[in-house]
């Protein structure tokens, strides 16, 4: 079984929401304030999942919203990047 580390950032803890929607949900406000600004290139799958303490099939799921809502958006080989119109 694979473990993942403990979970370094907080995500909130509303259990009426799924994991996906809190790390959603955390990656917007590093959006917002300025964490990962407009052009910026947003870490991989496995580190953010390391990081949030969820799998990373959870991140891509919370990142495939925020491309869905144009927060977000990919290029394949090269990454996931903050839209530039926030």
């Amino acid at each position: 079984m694979r473990r993942f580390p403990q979970q370094v950032s907080m995500i909130p803890m509303d259990p009426a929401q799924p994991p996906w929607k809190r790390v959603a949900a955390a990656l917007e406000q590093r959006i917002a304030d300025g964490t990962y600004p407009p052009g910026s290139r947003l870490p991989g799958a496995v580190p953010l999942a390391a990081e949030f303490g969820v799998a990373p099939s959870t991140v891509a799921k919370a990142v495939a919203e925020l491309k869905r809502r144009g927060l977000v958006t990919a290029s394949a080989g090269w990454g996931t990047f903050v839209s530039g119109d926030q």
